[in-house]
């Protein structure tokens, strides 16, 4: 019999049935080892399942066990799943919402937490990217309400972890829910919110019944309100630097939380209300019990200012609600409005304007009391770009005396400016002595150096409330006139493909006119006042230092306003042509040089009588010179 050899080819084909068996043995091993994991999960699974519908049917049976008092159900619940255990075994145990809903706000209030998860403005649309949508205050958890609290058995629990149970109905026109966040048939805690037809104030109160058998009611329960101020307007920078932590307490004295700096906390005490303060609107807690003290923080979300930024600020404040014979009985409210100052005045005895920022002292009380009643009349019947032109002509008119005393103070200087210049010839030895004769020169002309910046002074006020005022009047807001498209934001009329820090990303229009206007009406003024007054010896040349700010001051203007409100570029621009119209009125036909001289002539004839300032600085002087003879 001939033997057989293997070849080539019959050695390939047991080498590939060898690794085809290898293969199958592997994937059979590790089937086995895949199908045990997941017997093992399902096994873990069905136990989890087993062990909750085990603690379900025991709650239940605990519950509705009518041989058993409600104390004993508690006691009984305690020992088992802990305390308000009651509140999960209801209905409304699920992740649901309730809505609230009026011409003005919409509302939605979750069962579990039983705070507000959803506040939109209905009237008002944002003016961040998608200008369709409504400004919403709160929405994606940004902001909540929480009771935290101590159990007798020494844990702590917090009410937004806990679902309540909500009732809805009808007071009136209002509508009615009320939240409670049951640890017992007859034990709860409850939030009832009110909301009335055209109205930004929510009724809220929180109050207890018998929970002193589940709660350690000898401390104060912690309330936490916080929120992430949404962005809702154009210029990130601009929104920022208007929302801020505001309160008032002790009696009536408003107080808030830096808005500038990255991190602040404050801690006050005898609290009536706290807002979370944006730019054109707010969030208000207000309570008719006040809070005995209130942590306060702020925290800065804005990282830079080129980014699209969502959120501008954290705010949190956390507040101790004491408990009153073993329950607790708070009557608040909450305010989710526009920050308008006479929607927030309306609320009477409540001191709500105080959130807005229109200056403290004069400031405050010239934009009250005049820039607020005047603006609102013009705006009730003339468009808002033309209300503002309006209301620009009448403070100038209003302030042309104050030009005009400015004006002719420098005249007369200018007139006495050769004896001034030959005085400090003569004595240019002698300071005192120069000192001494140049005020005689001003005592005998009738002329007070003074003269020309007390009128300066008298307009700081002015200025200072007018720059308050158009970032704060929410009227402004949506409102367009010419390119300008919103007079509370800045007017673009560019978008520049790169960010310029401190000037921003795009070219704003109104700023570059005023600019323009107040250029030239500096070099008018900045020219006569250098002509008014030699420098005084051991003086700085306040003629050069004007001269500098001639081409500082347009150009502070253009940087610093180009993420400002447009209509407050707008004042300025037609603030400066005025003023400018103004001065060219009484350089050429009311203030005469000749007439000025002669003036200043007759009166150097007549007997004249020291002021008591002129006097005081009389007498000074001439102490000052005898010490001087003294030491020599």
């Amino acid at each position: 019999m001939e033997e057989k050899k293997l070849d080539l080819k019959t050695i390939v084909g047991f080498g590939l049935v060898a690794l085809l068996m290898l293969w199958m043995i592997y994937n059979n091993s590790a089937e086995s080892e895949k199908e045990r994991l997941e017997k093992a999960k399902t096994e873990q699974v069905e136990k989890a399942k087993a062990q909750q519908k085990a603690a379900e049917q025991k709650t239940a049976s605990i519950i509705n066990d009518s041989t058993a008092t409600d104390s004993v159900k508690i006691a009984k619940l305690n020992g088992s799943l802990g305390a308000f255990a009651y509140s999960a075994s209801l209905p409304s145990a699920k992740n649901n919402v309730t809505e609230l809903k009026s011409k003005l706000l919409t509302l939605k209030i979750a069962n579990r937490g039983g705070y507000i998860q959803e506040a939109k403005l209905n009237e008002f649309s944002r003016l961040f990217k998608d200008s369709n949508l409504p400004v919403e205050l709160i929405k994606n958890n940004n902001a909540s309400l929480n009771l935290q609290f101590k159990t007798q058995d020494n844990r702590i629990l917090n009410t937004k972890e806990l679902y309540f149970e909500p009732v809805v109905s009808k007071e009136g026109e209002n509508e009615v829910l009320t939240m409670r966040l049951k640890s017992g048939a007859n034990q709860f805690l409850e939030y009832r919110y009110v909301l009335k037809p055209n109205d930004y104030m929510l009724d809220f109160s929180i109050r207890s019944q018998g929970l002193a058998q589940v709660v350690d009611t000898s401390k104060p329960m912690d309330l936490e309100w916080m929120m992430k101020t949404y962005r809702n307007e154009k210029s990130v920078t601009y929104e920022n630097r208007y929302t801020k932590v505001v309160y008032e307490h002790e009696g009536g004295k408003d107080g808030s939380l830096s808005e500038g700096s990255k991190l602040d906390s404050e801690k006050a005490e005898d609290v009536s209300y706290i807002a979370f303060k944006q730019h054109f609107f707010t969030s208000i807690l207000l309570t008719d019990t006040p809070f005995k003290t209130a942590d306060l923080t702020s925290e800065n979300l804005v990282k830079e200012e080129k980014t699209d930024t969502i959120f501008t600020k954290k705010f949190l404040a956390k507040m101790p609600l004491e408990f009153k014979g073993g329950e607790l009985s708070y009557n608040m409210n909450m305010y989710y409005g526009p920050s308008d100052y006479k929607t927030l005045n309306n609320y009477k005895g409540k001191n709500l304007d105080e959130v807005m920022p229109l200056g403290w002292g004069i400031f405050g009380w010239i934009n009250r009391y005049i820039f607020i009643p005047v603006y609102g009349f013009l705006s009730g019947f003339l468009p808002h770009g033309l209300a503002i032109i309006f209301f620009t002509i009448l403070i100038r008119l209003v302030m042309s005396p104050v030009t005009y005393k400015s004006y002719l103070s420098q005249a007369k200087m200018k007139v006495l400016r050769p004896e001034i210049t030959e005085l400090n010839e003569k004595y240019k030895k002698d300071p005192m002595k120069k000192q001494q004769e140049t005020m005689k020169l001003y005592n005998s002309a009738g002329v007070n150096p003074m003269a020309g910046c007390l009128p300066a002074l008298m307009q700081i006020p002015v200025f200072y409330a007018l720059f308050q005022f158009f970032p704060s009047y929410f009227d402004l807001r949506q409102k367009s006139f010419l390119w300008a498209t919103d007079l509370s934001s800045y007017d673009s009329v560019y978008h520049l493909p790169f960010y310029v820090p401190f000037y921003g990303d795009h070219v704003s229009l109104f700023p570059i006119l005023a600019s323009v206007a107040i250029f030239f009406y500096m070099k008018m003024t900045t020219g006569d006042q250098s002509m008014a007054a030699p420098p005084q010896e051991g003086m700085p040349d306040m003629s050069k230092l004007m001269k500098i700010m001639i081409y500082i001051s347009p150009l502070m203007m253009l940087v610093f306003f180009n993420n400002y409100a447009s209509g407050l570029s707008l004042y300025y621009f037609v603030s400066n042509l005025i003023t400018i119209g103004i001065m060219l009125v009484i350089k050429n036909y009311i203030v005469n040089d000749d007439k000025i001289h002669a003036k200043i002539q007759e009166n150097k004839t007549k007997p004249k009588t020291q002021g008591r300032f002129q006097r005081k600085m009389q007498e000074m002087m001439e102490q000052a010179q005898e010490q001087q003879k003294n030491k020599k």
